[in-house]
């Protein structure tokens, strides 16, 4: 196989967005990402001041997000002119009360590209220019989820239905490989090791339905869980938050009580389940599937929340699901509040290259306690933390 040649890469799409533009303008959105950061500055490279870059302010970047990706991009070496669109009423009226994650993505992609259309118009750009990878193409294309910005390789009619001709400079590559076009680009460290962001940022990571005060609570733990975390450099690492409202009652659970007990040498009154009623989406047999949440909960003799190796919890998770294919993520608790709240917040952390399959980082139980801790103490709602302790697959990284 032909090694791969940034500088190379660079020279041929600079040429190809030239060939393809002209004199026109054209339109990107940008989020701080490796991916929307590369092609802004191949494109900015090819046609200089015909470049528009957007920030949508969609209600779903993390605290402050918005407005630090602005002041990196625009300042040098980058110099990119950039402006922030704000849009965040918009975006939640249009996801209100929606549960389904699949109905979440479909919502926030027509939502997304119609407010890039509206921009396009009134900044005269004939093109959209984005970061699509070829992970996105593939996960979407195999049904394993709708990646927002997979497009014409689906079908939609860009110019028909929003008047812009979409331009993919990074289509073919993956994710390593953009970061390598990245680094010849030299492009800030902090963007090209940034860990990925979906593009529908954190709607795809508040399961089931948004709400402004479940929103807010993510926004909190997930400023704790990067900030605890990044120093142990997981491919990728966030929080997810679930409702604790509503529970299914599962009277069949008793074999996975029993499994569990057996699994991490507990007796059986040791162990205690929770099954959410907002699913997760899974992969299966390289398809898209919806299951249950399983939460674990094991209490050791002296009251303690039981502490096990990654490698035990793996097993664990994996002799689960190979038994109970109705679970797509299996969840084991690092902390407590000891009364029931309205949420629960998931940490996620794992590793990956290509991110087609992902392995659960193995992170001390200090890291995981101390994190869970301090997400309980800043978020008064939550009264649960979980670790999620199920690889890609059967789970895929997001939660949704």
């Amino acid at each position: 196989m032909k090694e791969f040649n940034p500088e190379d890469f660079v020279e041929t799409q600079v040429k190809k967005i030239r060939e393809t533009m002209g004199r026109e303008k054209a339109l990107i959105a940008v989020s701080g990402g490796v991916d929307s950061s590369t092609c802004a500055v191949l494109t900015h490279i090819a046609i200089g001041e015909n470049l528009v870059c957007v920030i949508l302010d969609d209600a779903f970047m993390r605290e402050g997000e918005p407005e630090k990706v602005a002041e990196t991009l625009s300042k040098p070496p980058l110099n990119l002119p950039v402006t922030i669109e704000h849009v965040q009423e918009r975006f939640l009226s249009v996801l209100e009360g929606l549960r389904d994650a699949e109905e979440k993505r479909r919502a926030f992609r027509r939502t997304f590209y119609e407010t890039l259309s509206e921009i396009a118009k009134r900044e005269n750009c004939r093109f959209l220019v984005q970061g699509t990878i070829l992970a996105d193409i593939i996960e979407t294309k195999s049904g394993i989820k709708t990646q927002h910005n997979v497009l014409e390789q689906v079908g939609i009619n860009t110019r028909e239905l929003y008047g812009f001709k979409v331009v993919e400079p990074l289509v073919n590559l993956l994710k390593w490989q953009v970061r390598e076009v990245a680094r010849y680009l030299k492009i800030p460290i902090d963007i090209v090791e940034r860990q990925p962001f979906p593009g529908p940022g954190l709607s795809v990571r508040v399961v089931g339905e948004i709400r402004w005060d479940k929103l807010a609570s993510l926004k909190t733990a997930t400023k704790i869980t990067e900030e605890n975390l990044s120093k142990y450099k997981p491919s990728q690492y966030f929080a997810a938050i679930i409702d604790n409202r509503e529970k299914i009652p599962r009277p069949d659970v008793r074999g996975i009580t029993e499994k569990t007990a057996e699994m991490l040498d507990l007796d059986a009154n040791q162990v205690s389940i929770k099954v959410f009623a907002d699913k997760a989406t899974g992969v299966r047999g390289g398809a898209r599937v919806y299951g249950d949440i399983l939460a674990l909960k094991c209490i050791g003799e002296d009251g303690n929340i039981v502490e096990r190796d990654l490698i035990h919890l793996l097993d664990l998770q994996g002799a689960i699901l190979r038994e109970n294919r109705e679970f797509t993520r299996v969840l084991y608790l690092v902390a407590e509040h000891g009364i029931d709240k309205s949420y629960v917040v998931v940490i996620r952390a794992v590793e990956t290259r290509d991110f087609l399959t992902a392995k659960v980082s193995d992170l001390s139980w200090k890291i995981l306690e101390e994190t869970a801790e301090a997400i309980l103490e800043e978020c008064s709602d939550v009264s649960e933390v979980y670790y999620d302790i199920t690889p890609k697959p059967p789970a895929t990284i997001e939660m949704e």
